[in-house]
């Protein structure tokens, strides 16, 4: 085991050159490392968006039927007039009870007139209800009925935030408490406790009294943007039960709902569960849409920074293969009488390219060392930027996508059966708003310092092949008479 002893004494001698194999060593291994670092949480971030973020699939009326419908029963003599079922929630109660179905939650939406309190007032309040065949108008305040503000999409995502009080639960079922927004509160001296009057917009006489629980405030202002000539300050968005505000839509729409939406436990169950379901339902009246599109989208963002983080360390470690190998080539020719003297020696040639791979080796393990204590700032960093360039580039696709929509000013829902858009307005920050979710969790562990060693062991051997097949085709009596 001599040539242990030389490699570990030429480390010694030669400090320059050991310094700076060391050095071109850790900075190679640490661009190694933070690939596999970034690949790795790549990985883990699909996996924890798979189980966090899930799938939903909403039961809503069949507009495609009811236009078909209205369509087969137009006529020279009368309007064309829009019907749009309402979901049944015996039937929403027997999706929810299907396997991989964890919640779900009813939407229905309407509109009033404020009565004891002013709405914010904007240039022209009022809007035709926006489907042919309807001339109702709609109110000064918006209604939204949730089964509880916590899964209405806007408060989930962190758009709208509860300020005072409470929002609306499943406990609120059968009352007429509601959340204002605190634009609203604020103009018209409004608290938790306090109560307001509300009017039907169809010209009767019917007033309801509901009392606030909560206050919330909408946090972001690009809601602003998509209101249209005519459309209602959101701040005017009222939320409240379902069953309140089936209420003031009528009698007939009692255990009804707009829209229903389920959540799916996992995004794979997502095409079971809406099989299933649309054996449930009435498909000719409603249909079962599916939406996994955080999953997919979080999910293509993270296999790009995977494809990425896979080119850094095949990049680098080519480059780093060729690199070593020239400076280990450089290394040999100087010691060419060195080599020379242990061939005539009797030194066998497979020990002499081992006491260079040994050198190697224990530079290897210093390089190592010092990329293990910089690998996670490195990969840290390098990971982030990917997340945000991959984030920008999908919000910017996404509002492409939505822009036109949005720019119709009819807030982006689609109309209910008595015409007020349902849903409120439509989310365009999905992206934005799950970047948190999208974040890479880099940390350096044993596994990935074991990953990081075989990539090492690999390139010292590549390099060490490669310069040293000059060595075993050397004459030592020839290199002593050079």
């Amino acid at each position: 085991m001599n040539f242990i002893r030389r490699a570990w004494l030429s480390l010694i001698a030669k400090k320059g050159r050991s310094l700076l194999l060391v050095l071109v060593t850790a900075a190679i291994m640490l661009f190694v490392l933070a690939g596999i670092l970034i690949h790795d949480a790549a990985n883990t971030a699909t996996k924890n968006a798979k189980a966090n973020i899930g799938a939903t699939l909403t039961l809503s009326a069949n507009r495609e039927a009811a236009f078909k419908n209205m369509q087969n029963n137009m006529n020279a003599t009368t309007k064309p007039k829009l019907n749009m079922a309402s979901v049944k929630l015996s039937d929403a109660k027997k999706i929810a009870q299907l396997n991989n179905v964890s919640n779900y939650s009813a939407n229905v939406s309407t509109s009033v007139d404020a009565d004891d309190f002013d709405a914010i007032s904007t240039t022209g309040t009022t809007m035709s209800g926006g489907i042919p065949g309807n001339s109702s108008s709609t109110g000064d305040i918006s209604i939204n009925g949730v089964t509880s503000t916590s899964a209405s999409s806007n408060f989930e995502d962190g758009t709208y935030k509860i300020t005072k009080g409470r929002g609306i639960t499943y406990k609120d079922v059968n009352t007429q408490n509601v959340v204002i927004e605190s634009e609203l509160a604020k103009q018209d001296s409004l608290k938790v406790g306090d109560t307001i009057k509300v009017k039907k917009t169809s010209g009767s006489k019917t007033t309801y009294k509901m009392k606030i629980v909560g206050v919330y405030k909408a946090t972001s202002s690009s809601s602003t943007t998509q209101m249209g000539p005519g459309a209602s300050d959101p701040a005017n968005t009222i939320y409240t039960s379902y069953t309140f505000a089936n209420t003031i839509k009528g009698s007939k729409y009692a255990n009804t709902a707009d829209s229903v939406t389920f959540e799916i436990s996992a995004p794979s169950k997502i095409n079971s569960v809406k099989k299933a379901g649309n054996k449930i339902i009435n498909n000719s009246k409603f249909s079962l849409s599916a939406n996994d599109t955080n999953y997919k989208m979080i999910k293509s963002s993270m296999e790009n920074v995977k494809s990425f983080a896979d080119k850094i360390v095949w990049l680098v470690a080519i480059a780093g293969t060729i690199i070593l190998a020239l400076i280990v080539i450089l290394m040999i020719r100087e010691r060419r009488h060195e080599i020379g003297i242990l061939l005539s020696m009797g030194e066998s040639r497979w020990k002499i390219v081992g006491q260079f791979f040994t050198e190697l080796f224990v530079v290897l393990i210093v390089a190592i060392g010092i990329a293990g204590i910089g690998g996670n700032f490195v990969g840290d960093k390098l990971g982030q930027q990917l997340v945000t360039q991959q984030t920008s580039s999908l919000s910017s696709s996404s509002n492409a996508k939505t822009q036109p929509q949005n720019a119709s000013g009819m807030n982006g829902g689609q109309p209910s059966a008595d015409g007020a858009p349902v849903g409120g307005m439509t989310n365009n920050k999905s992206i934005s708003n799950k970047k948190n979710k999208m974040n890479l969790d880099v940390n350096v562990t044993l596994m990935t310092m074991v990953e990081l060693g075989g990539f090492g062991l690999v390139i010292m051997l590549l390099s060490t092949t490669i310069a040293s097949a000059g060595v075993l085709r050397l004459e030592p009596k020839k290199v002593l008479i050079e």
